[in-house]
């Protein structure tokens, strides 16, 4: 039988901050102001599948101690992408949406980092409550997933990586064109500066 993951109950959910009613900011989830030296890239992925298939190629570019930031509406595929990194990095455990919980810790089965999957929507002290979750696992250790991180825990490393899923609407989307997302990675820091963002393309 598969160990379960440590896990942490939910409190009543909060808006994001700089949103009261819940729904993005006017930045879609980038920085108002991105740092000196941010890099970005955008990419276009056609299916479920292919947002799954990204996200195993974006764990071949994280280590201990990264960072990462995850904004998207609700189904905008954040966890697909997840899942996609935690097999990437070799975890323990499915992957699975961190709504039921505050996070979730998945131990590596490859003597690499484990990954820790927040929803950043539950806490509504932001970066205090997170480091009071008690997680059992050094976050400079781990891989950190933060869904809804956008405004939150941007304290816990001044080196990260923000990550945007966006529907791919207007007048130029295909017809049959509802899974298309538009994914877009803003590395802010020195260590972005030297990562092979490009790769995820």
């Amino acid at each position: 039988m598969e160990a379960p993951q440590h896990q942490h109950p939910v409190p009543p959910p909060q808006a994001p901050s700089g949103d009261p009613s819940g729904g993005e900011s006017g930045t879609g989830g980038l920085p108002d102001t991105p740092a000196e030296g941010a890099r970005e890239v955008t990419v276009t992925v056609p299916t479920a599948e292919a947002m799954r298939a990204l996200g195993t190629r974006l764990a071949g570019l994280l280590r201990a101690g990264d960072l990462v930031l995850l904004t998207g509406e609700l189904g905008a595929g954040k966890t697909t992408l997840t899942r996609g990194l935690g097999e990437g990095l070799g975890v323990r455990g499915a992957v699975t949406s961190p709504t039921f919980v505050i996070a979730r810790v998945h131990p590596s089965l490859t003597e690499g980092p484990p990954l820790v999957h927040v929803d950043a929507y539950r806490l509504g002290g932001g970066l205090e409550e997170m480091e009071d979750l008690d997680l059992d696992v050094s976050l400079p250790e781990s891989v950190v997933v933060v869904e809804w991180g956008e405004g939150r825990v941007e304290e816990l490393t001044e080196e990260r990586l923000h990550v945007v899923i966006a529907r791919t609407t207007g007048e130029g989307a295909e017809e049959g064109a509802d899974d298309v997302r538009t994914v877009t990675f803003l590395g802010v820091g020195e260590r972005w500066e030297r990562a092979d963002l490009e790769a995820l393309g």
